[in-house]
């Protein structure tokens, strides 16, 4: 039976309810992660408990849990699931208090987690993108619950049908509605840093460290609008997409319009990398 983590008790998903009072539902007042699971063995456990631990301070709540503790309920939810391929979603809110502002009223936190099968997408052979004013607000870095400019975001790309849009902010590339953006030019592979406008991916950074492995240069730098459209490839990576070729943008090519070489070689990296991790 599959179980969800609950608030110190495991439990099916079917039994499992909130207060609508929970500070996550009146406000969307709170934190998450979603963590990848590959043959049974969490990624990255410890890269993603500091991104944990970061968004938590940023809007002044502590961590309930060790990163033991958090362990000992994920091996939990794991095991509950057939498949060796899952993703735990883990979210934290400021608990319930009477709907009111002051974030002092809410003394224990609401803890939720869960793990399921990833739906597997083939994305080998390229996506389409659009691009899109980045709407969101000011601290992206913070991996909050309040999601509605991304939701809308994918929106409008999917009524493009495209799959992700690439978000501009004052004539800058920041990062995708839900990733990551990379853009490759004479074989220069260029990401913009990280900064308030841009989360901190786990993809993100595992891929800098696998290139910088491999001796193969990754400029973490500012990329302009117009760097973007004359990009020889694009890639946007998530912890659930991995590495992605965007070979359409706007509905106009990138590059040849294929996924391209150095994206090909840079993945067979990458997948090299999570088989010997989780093996």
């Amino acid at each position: 039976m599959t179980l969800v983590y609950l608030n110190g008790e495991y439990k099916p998903l079917s039994e499992a309810s909130v207060n609508v009072l929970d500070r996550g539902f009146t406000f969307g007042d709170g934190v998450y992660e979603v963590i990848p699971v590959f043959n049974r063995k969490v990624f990255r456990f410890d890269e993603h408990m500091r991104r944990l631990e970061n968004s938590l301070t940023a809007i002044f709540l502590e961590n309930p849990y060790s990163s033991e503790s958090w362990s000992s309920i994920f091996e939990k939810l794991i095991a509950s699931v057939d498949d060796t391929e899952q993703s735990i979603y883990l979210q934290i809110t400021r608990g319930v208090s009477e709907r009111d502002h002051d974030i002092s009223l809410a003394d224990t936190p609401t803890i939720f987690a869960m793990s399921r099968p990833i739906s597997k997408k083939d994305f080998s052979s390229g996506i389409s993108a659009i691009t899109h004013e980045d709407i969101r607000w000011q601290y992206c870095d913070i991996k909050a619950i309040t999601l509605l400019p991304s939701v809308l975001l994918r929106h409008k790309a999917k009524q493009s049908n495209a799959k992700e849009a690439i978000l501009i902010r004052d004539g800058y590339v920041t990062e995708g509605a839900a990733s990551n953006v990379f853009i490759c030019k004479n074989n220069k592979i260029i990401t913009p840093p990280k900064n308030k406008h841009v989360l901190p991916g786990i993809t993100r950074d595992l891929l800098i460290e696998i290139l910088s492995k491999q001796e193969i240069a990754c400029f973490e730098t500012a990329i302009t609008e117009k760097e973007l459209w004359v990009a020889d490839e694009i890639w946007v990576t998530s912890s659930t997409w991995e590495i992605v070729p965007v070979i359409k943008l706007d509905n106009k090519p990138v590059g040849s319009g294929k996924p391209g070489a150095l994206w090909s070689s840079v993945n067979k990296l990458y997948q090299d990398f999570k088989s010997n991790y989780c093996n």
